[in-house]
């Protein structure tokens, strides 16, 4: 990385890497409702060919994501002052769109799953009545995240960061000097993926792998340092160099991980348990996956994308509200087509530019009326017309 880029206030190859991740996650949840894996709502016509780029992505696609926020978060911090701030800035920009989705949003996926396990009532009467019910009948009991899941553990590891910040003797600066660690010799490469390997052993037989962010460790073992390294990176960091002369051992691993990957998923498809040894293997496969994947794709942001263009300002900050609508819109097209029994490739293009379309919709129509602009993610339309969303601002 070139000293002008060092200190540059933003990447924008990350910026475009968020774009990507994030688009890539709505195209793989419109292809989970035709994959053979459980999921919100299936087409009746399942594919077994989408089990292995599916099984290829779900390594890698949501560490990306955390690493990225953590980079993202480190600018913020910068900006903000303080860990005070910094709080109060991550408490506006994630848990308003959150209590927002949440009430206005999330119901309609939520009506879905009990309209399918044989609700009577309309959507008006659901939310006034059964969505805010505990124990319900019918669908999931209140509170369900859905995918607003990321979105609290985001707001949960930015809390635990600024805890630590704020300690006596810590320090942004700190974060990145012992991240600085992995520059030497090979430690970039196995020393992460030897700590989270040793971190989810030492809980997958113990702790049941179940989201809740009280319940969920063995995915916080993973994404929090993730987290962590994004942050560190976020700084004036030596780490860059070391990314760049990972770059073969990283393919080498990412390719050999993902074949690890793969031909378990396709040895044991559904709901067919691997043996204690081989569940392991493929653990530590996910895990070397993840890490490998995201040195690769760091080095590309920086070498082949770290450049502006007229538009990357504005897909920065659509992605958080199209990442809002985006999974209630899918739930709604597909329960509402899938009767249809329309072509496969028509349903999945249609589900496709039907779900976009709303979720851009969502965006262009709150981007312009100042009181939606904070409930849909977005900065107050002073801020948001005069500073560029940087990458998580519109969605960390």
């Amino acid at each position: 990385m070139t000293d002008t880029a060092l200190t540059r206030s933003r990447h924008y190859g990350l910026d475009w890497l968020r774009i990507g991740a994030f688009g890539l996650l709505i195209v793989y949840h419109v292809a989970m409702v035709f994959s053979t894996w459980d999921w919100v709502i299936k087409s009746p016509t399942t594919y077994p060919q989408l089990i292995v780029p599916l099984a290829l992505l779900t390594p890698w696609r949501l560490p990306l994501l955390f690493a990225v926020s953590g980079y993202a978060s480190r600018k913020l911090f910068d900006k903000s002052g303080g860990p005070r701030a910094f709080v109060a800035s991550r408490n506006r920009r994630l848990l308003i769109p959150w209590a927002f989705a949440m009430v206005a949003l999330i119901p309609v996926e939520t009506w879905v799953r009990a309209k399918i396990a044989g609700y009577p009532g309309g959507l008006i009467h659901y939310w006034l009545r059964d969505y805010w019910q505990v124990t319900p009948t019918y669908g999931p009991p209140f509170p369900s995240w859905e995918h607003l899941w990321f979105v609290v553990y985001l707001w949960a590891y930015t809390m635990a960061l600024a805890g630590l910040l704020a300690m006596r003797g810590w320090s942004p600066e700190r974060t990145t000097v012992a991240a600085d660690w992995l520059a030497k010799g090979t430690r970039l490469i196995w020393a992460p993926i030897a700590v989270l390997a040793l971190a989810k052993l030492a809980v997958m037989f113990v702790i049941p792998e179940k989201q809740g962010l009280f319940t969920d460790w063995n995915a916080h073992l993973l994404y929090f340092p993730i987290f962590l390294f994004g942050f560190a990176l976020g700084g004036r960091s030596t780490l860059w160099p070391a990314i760049a002369r990972a770059q073969p051992s990283a393919i080498g691993l990412a390719v050999a991980s993902g074949l690890v990957v793969t031909l378990v998923e396709l040895a044991y498809a559904g709901h067919h348990m691997p043996p204690h040894g081989v569940m392991a293997l493929d653990r530590i496969s996910r895990i070397a996956m993840a890490w490998s994947m995201i040195v690769i794709l760091f080095q590309l942001a920086d070498r082949h994308l770290n450049r502006d263009h007229r538009w990357r300002a504005m897909l920065a900050e659509a992605v958080f509200p199209l990442y809002i609508a985006h999974h209630p819109a899918i739930i709604l097209l597909a329960w509402l087509t899938l009767p249809w029994g329309l072509d496969p490739l028509a349903e999945f293009a249609l589900l496709l530019a039907g779900t976009f379309g709303f979720a851009t919709a969502f965006y262009l129509i709150g981007r312009e009326v100042a009181w939606l602009r904070p409930l849909i993610g977005l900065a107050p339309r002073s801020v948001g017309r005069s500073v560029p969303a940087t990458p998580a601002q519109g969605r960390a």
